[in-house]
């Protein structure tokens, strides 16, 4: 059975808007999927319905144009107490490296986007009706059993297998993982309507200890609320129509509205042991789940499938060692805490528990915002976790470094001097790892043997002038700083960068350390690094 070849390098199960996006970046680095699900139609239901400007550029990552799908953006959020009125707020309007800070969407648009995409991609196989039984992980695979829901059983073999089959992951139970982490005691009537008479243009949070409710806009003229069950309320009692409609008559002004889902649901905030073990990763609701007070948990899934999908690409590829896939774990779950963190304290801002505790938290806020530096913290998302790595997949930082390791490199707007041509910097940097030039041709210090392995691990080359710079005649991809926000403000003319394919920073500094540089990271993807952490083989069935 070891020595069967494998029938694709990665299997994903679940194809929701996670699954489905890692399957898209798979397919950009070339590598053969097969993505099931047992659901045969998309759930036409709003569910998730924010998105930020880092959840944009993964979608970016993954081929969405910017008007592929329906978004509303988000200028302000609102938090209004019934004793202190407007409290608190978060400004979101504007952009951050290319996209806006906040907007809201609808989610089955989202998904038959990404669907839709996968139908004639070359590297992916997608089977609907189609349920994982067991898994087994063997030495160079895993292989699992599968039933389509006519029955017909089928047992195939992948490199790798990747779990995105939600909170009641099956994959995360075959591993044997706890989920750890709190369900909240409170339950959540959630109502998405169309057609209401005096819509808004932003969220608000009415942290009511009555009945806290947010409330927000989303495309195709709809509108959510969510209110808070109090002690004594039931899932029957709240479903009801006339419950809803007397819960929403301060909005509908005695009009009739389009209702399109009412659901009570629990909030939840947990996170797996570990997001990987063997071949097997989890991604998304089946790796963490989090309370919705920040909006970060679809986000979060896409973070996870943009950090994982070059590393199970290069390393199916032959460009790294195995030893790569251990930084996904490490680099994901201490950022997917902090996050749960800052929702869980979001919560209590949102829902006191009663009267006096809503004085005391929303008076403390009212008065704190008085404090220009503490109203910045929250106004301008400060107290918002960076999406940074203290370990992972990057050389630690020297004295003279002017990016940050571990870390994002900011997206700016290109213009090819040549075609005039203009584009966000993600997209000129390819799907590839890339040493970009500042000003400079970064590959022009490198023997050719270097240069020739430097390609043999799937890395390229770009540079990017200051705006204005006489353009030369050059064999790399060549672009200019629009805006002047990379040169000089974040580096120097004659600097240089290695980025990953999910564009972060793994090393930077002048060009004329350029082959040192990429020694570095050449050693650190070298197979003579650590094997990939060995786990006990995998056993399950679904009964």
């Amino acid at each position: 059975m070891n020595q069967r070849e494998a029938d694709v390098d990665v299997l994903i199960v679940g194809m929701g808007p996670v699954g489905a996006a890692l399957a898209q970046l798979l397919n950009r680095h070339g590598t053969t999927t097969m993505v099931i699900d047992k659901a045969t139609e998309i759930f036409m239901a709003p569910r998730a319905i924010a998105l930020d400007n880092e959840a944009l550029r993964v979608l970016q990552m993954c081929g969405l144009e910017d008007d592929a799908f329906d978004k509303i953006a988000i200028p302000e959020v609102r938090m209004h107490s019934p004793l202190f009125g407007q409290y608190s707020r978060a400004v979101t309007a504007g952009a951050i490296d290319g996209h806006p800070k906040l907007v809201t969407f609808f989610q089955p648009q989202l998904e038959r986007v990404l669907r839709d995409r996968l139908v004639a991609s070359p590297c992916v196989t997608v089977a609907l009706g189609t349920s994982l039984v067991s898994l087994l992980q063997v030495d160079d695979g895993v292989m699992a059993d599968l039933v389509a829901d006519t029955g017909e059983t089928r047992q195939i073999k992948a490199r790798y297998v990747v779990g995105a089959d939600g909170a009641n992951s099956l994959v995360r139970r075959l591993l044997g993982q706890e989920f750890k982490g709190k369900t909240f005691a409170e339950d959540w009537l959630v109502v998405d309507a169309k057609r209401v008479p005096r819509p808004i243009d932003h969220v608000e949070f009415i942290c009511d200890p009555r009945r806290p409710t947010p409330h927000m806009v989303a495309p195709g003229g709809r509108q959510r609320w969510e209110f808070k069950l109090n002690p004594g309320e039931t899932r029957e009692e709240m479903e009801r129509p006339e419950t809803v409609a007397r819960l929403l008559r301060p909005w509908t002004e005695g009009q009739h509205i389009e209702i399109e889902r009412v659901a009570v649901y629990r909030f939840h905030a947990r996170v797996a042991e570990r997001f990987s073990a063997g071949r097997v990763f989890l991604v998304g609701d089946a790796a963490h789940i989090t309370p919705p007070f920040v909006g970060q948990g679809l986000v979060a899934g896409l973070r996870d499938v943009a950090n994982l999908a070059w590393k199970l690409s290069w390393v199916c590829q032959g460009r790294a060692s195995e030893s790569l896939l251990n930084s996904y774990d490490q680099e994901r779950r201490p950022h997917v805490k902090a996050m749960i963190d800052l929702a869980k304290m979001m919560g209590r801002l949102v829902m006191p528990s009663n009267h006096a505790a809503a004085f005391l938290t929303h008076g403390v806020m009212s008065a704190l915002t008085r404090v220009p530096r503490l109203r910045r913290l929250f106004e301008n998302l400060e107290i918002k976790p960076p999406n940074r790595f203290k370990h992972g997949f990057f050389i630690k930082a020297e004295r003279c470094a002017r990016l940050r390791h571990g870390e994002q490199m900011p997206q700016v707007w290109l213009r090819s001097p040549y075609t005039a041509e203009v584009m966000l910097s993600d997209d000129a940097l390819g799907t590839g790892l890339v040493m970009v030039g500042f000003g400079v041709d970064p590959s022009a210090g490198l023997s050719a043997d270097l240069a020739e392995a430097w390609s043999a691990c799937g890395g390229g080359f770009v540079q990017i002038n200051p705006r204005g710079k006489a353009a030369q005649p050059s064999a790399l991809p060549l672009w200019e700083d629009l805006g002047g926000s990379l040169m000089p403000t974040a580096v120097p003319v004659g600097w240089v960068a290695i980025v990953r394919p999910d564009k972060v920073v793994v090393h930077d500094g002048p060009c004329t350390e350029a082959p040192r540089l990429i020694r570095q990271v050449l050693a650190l993807m070298s197979p003579s690094n650590l094997r990939l952490t060995s786990a006990p083989a995998l056993t399950g069935a679904l009964h």
